[in-house]
C-alpha cells in the first residue's frame, strides 16, 4: 500500500484521484478468490466424482465380502496356521506363504507357495460336456536341507488341483558359492522309474495330493482376503 502511494505521489496524481484508485483497488482485491475459497471450490467440484468412485468401491467391497466361491472354504477369513506337521506363515499383503516342517531328526523342510499365477483350460467331461473349465496353477518351491544346513535339494513344482508336477530338481551346497552351478536336466526328461522314485521321496515327506487340495483351498481364500483389503486401502486413500 505504501509503495502504491509513493508511486502515485511521484506521478503527481491528485489526492482525490488517488483515493478513488485505492478504493477501486481494494474492491477489486476483495473480489479475487482467496486460497481457502479456491480450495473449497476445487473440493466442491471434485466431490460428486469422488463420491461416485467411493460408492462403486464400497459396493465392490460389499459384493466381495458376501460372494461365495464355487467351492465352499473351510478357512474363510481365518487362514490356517498349520497343515499336518507343517506350520503356515502368511504375511498380509504378500503373494506367497511359507510352510515349515521336519522329516525325522535329520531334515528340515521349507516350502514357498505363490498365489494363483497361471491356469489351464480343459474340456468338460460327463453329461454337461460343452465348454471348458479352468484349472488354476500354483508355483511351489520345496527346500529340503540337512540339519546342519550345509547341503540341500530344491524342487521347483507346479501344483494343480489334483497333482504336483515336478519341473526342476537342484542340488545345492550353501557353504560353497558357484558362479554357474549345474542345475540338472528338466525333470520330465528323466526316466520314468527315476521320476516315480523322486515323487515317492516327496510323498513320504507330506508333499502329496492332500497338500495340493490344501494349497488350492487356502490360496482361493487368500486371493479373496487380499482383494478385499486392497479395495479397503484404495477406499481409504480416495476418501482422505
Amino acid at each position: 500500500m505504501a509503495l502504491l502511494l509513493r508511486t502515485l505521489q511521484k506521478s503527481r496524481i491528485s489526492p482525490s484521484h488517488t483515493s478513488r484508485t485505492l478504493v477501486s483497488w481494494v474492491r477489486c482485491k476483495s473480489l479475487l478468490p482467496t486460497p481457502q475459497s479456491r480450495d473449497i471450490a476445487t473440493s466442491t467440484a471434485k466431490s460428486p466424482f469422488r463420491s461416485n468412485i467411493l460408492r462403486i468401491i464400497r459396493n465392490e467391497i460389499q459384493y466381495q465380502s458376501d460372494y461365495a466361491p464355487p467351492h465352499q472354504l473351510n478357512y474363510v477369513m481365518q487362514p490356517a496356521t498349520e497343515f499336518k506337521s507343517f506350520s503356515v506363515v502368511d504375511s498380509p499383503g504378500e503373494q506367497c506363504i511359507v510352510m515349515k516342517g521336519k522329516f525325522g531328526e535329520e531334515e528340515n523342510i521349507k516350502m514357498e507357495a505363490t498365489m494363483f499365477d497361471g491356469f489351464l483350460t480343459v474340456p468338460r467331461t460327463g453329461l454337461d460336456a460343452s465348454g471348458h473349465d479352468l484349472r488354476l496353477h500354483i508355483s511351489l518351491l520345496v527346500d529340503i536341507s540337512k540339519i546342519d544346513g550345509s547341503e540341500e535339494i530344491e524342487f521347483l513344482c507346479s501344483v494343480w488341483p489334483n497333482r504336483i508336477e515336478i519341473r526342476k530338481l537342484y542340488k545345492l551346497r550353501r557353504n560353497k558359492i558357484t558362479r554357474q552351478p549345474y542345475l540338472g536336466p528338466n525333470f520330465v526328461s528323466l526316466k520314468y522309474d527315476f521320476q516315480t522314485a523322486i515323487r515317492e521321496f516327496l510323498r513320504v515327506r507330506g508333499i502329496d495330493g492332500d497338500l495340493c487340495f490344501f494349497l488350492h483351498e487356502y490360496m482361493m481364500n487368500k486371493d479373496r482376503i487380499e482383494l478385499i483389503q486392497w479395495l479397503r486401502n484404495l477406499n481409504s486413500f480416495i476418501a482422505k
